[in-house]
Order: C-alpha cells, then structure tokens, then sequence
C-alpha cells in the first residue's frame, strides 16, 4: 500500500482552526516595488470588515462603497483591515467626515491604524494590536500605540516606540524633530502643532489644525521606513516615531462611532535617498 502524506495530528488541528478563524495570520508582509492601489473604487476586495459586535459578518451594511469611495456608516466599532500584511512603503489616502456622530458631543472620532498583528479584537474586543495614527477633530497625526492579547493574556506582540518630543505649556508631550527622545509610556503622542487645552468638542479645531475644514478631503500620508513611521496631513509633516515593534503589519481603517469616506487608498515604494 502507497504511503499516505498526512500531515501530523496537531498541525491538521492547526490549519482547521486557522481556516474558520479571525485568528489567522497574516502572509509574509509585503514590500511594495511599484505603485499600489489598495482600493479599487468599486467594491472592498482586499480588504475584510470586523466588527466588535459581529466578527468578520457585516450584516448592517458598516462598510460599503458609494461614489467611488468608501464609506464607514459609524455604527458599533470595528474597523476595514487589509488582507495581506505590508512593510516598507509610503501610504497615502483621503478622508472626510459624513453626517452621523456618535452622539456625544465630542470630537468626530476615526483613525488609521498601522502595522495590525494578531487577533482581530485582541484590543478592548475591537482593535487589533497596531499603531494608531488618530484622524479625530484636532487630534489628525496624534500616535496611540494599540496593545492587544491573546486569549490566555499573553500580549500579541512586544509593541512599543520611541518618539523625540517637547513639552508643552499643558505638561503634554508634542512631536520636535529635535526633542528629546522618548520611549511610549502609554499615553497620546501628540502631534506637534495640537492645541495646548484642546477642548474636544463636536467640530472644534485647533488654531494650528491642518487638516480641512468639515465637509472637505484631507490627505493623510505615513512613510513607513523599517521601524519608523513619519506622518503627514496635507503636505505637512506632524508626526514620527522611531524604534517601532512591530514594524509591519494589516492596514485598518477604524470605525469609532462616527461616518468617515476614504478614498485614493495607496502604497508607494520609499522614496530612495
């Protein structure tokens, strides 16, 4: 009788629980060598929806597109995460604020979260362990280092970054190419013009905002060179972080309550020296 390749008893347990699971990994992250688009303008392929409240199903209709865009209803939390993993590239997209709010009264709320390793929801059940470039009202290149784990508790990844920063008038750090280098201590990085006393309100903005007014586009970019992310919104650069783990990962577009389109998703090759 031929001998039959079956592959050991815990490694068929393995691949069957990765194929129905939000906990798959995953591939080998890609290096972009030519211009990218990850969002072709007419549905979601290469990209999959999560949300807290039901997995990987959107049975509301969350995420869709429309007009060539992509648009984040704002209902529950969750977030589009891209298929593949990415490392080493310059990522530029457009986003602008709908109507919807989460009712609160306080800033309209969404982010791009880099580098996503893990679970899905391995973050407070919603976010995946990742490096948030927050997109809120005033706050538009601010750093939050998302820390998930593991259902045993063990954390996803070691996640950490040092960022050189000043402090201001509030006692707050803000980014300075010449500052003093930091290591995250899990507060808010804040970008380097925000407003010392923000108040967070519905519509606010800062005096320095860069970001455009409601209603209009903003282009975000976040060159990401090894383990340092720069960060600019519209041109100008207001944000970075050196020393990051992880240093690649998904790219997720967040949904926190509020509607927020996107569009002209796109990976570029760094820019050589």
């Amino acid at each position: 009788m031929p001998r039959r390749l079956v592959p050991p008893f815990t490694s068929v347990l393995f691949l069957l629980g990765l194929a129905g699971s939000s906990f798959a990994r995953a591939a080998e992250p890609v290096r972009p060598t030519k211009e990218t688009s990850l969002f072709n303008g007419r549905d979601l392929t290469g990209w999959y929806t999560y949300q807290k409240a039901t997995g990987r199903k959107d049975p509301h209709g969350v995420y869709s597109v429309k007009d060539g865009a992509i648009r984040v209803s704002g209902d529950g939390a969750g977030y589009l995460a891209t298929t593949k993993a990415y490392r080493d590239y310059h990522l530029s997209l457009e986003f602008k604020w709908g109507e919807k709010t989460d009712g609160s009264g306080v800033v309209r709320n969404s982010g791009l979260l880099l580098h996503g390793v893990g679970p899905d929801g391995a973050a407070s059940g919603v976010w995946m362990t990742s490096l948030e470039v927050q997109l809120a009202q005033g706050c538009e290149g601010d750093f939050i280092l998302i820390r998930g784990r593991h259902p045993d508790g063990k954390p996803v990844a070691e996640s950490t970054f040092t960022s050189r920063v000043r402090i201001a008038e509030d006692k707050r750090t803000r980014w300075d190419p010449d500052g003093k280098p930091t290591r995250y201590n899990g507060r808010q990085f804040w970008w380097k013009d925000h407003q010392p006393f923000f108040k967070e309100t519905l519509d606010n903005r800062g005096e320095n905002d860069v970001a455009s007014p409601l209603g209009e586009w903003t282009k975000v970019e976040a060159v990401c060179d090894g383990n340092r992310v720069t960060v600019k919104v519209n041109g100008t650069t207001v944000n970075a972080v050196e020393d990051l783990t992880p240093a690649a990962g998904r790219i997720l577009l967040q949904n926190e309550g509020n509607e927020v389109w996107f569009r002209n998703v796109t990976l570029r090759p760094i820019a050589k020296k």
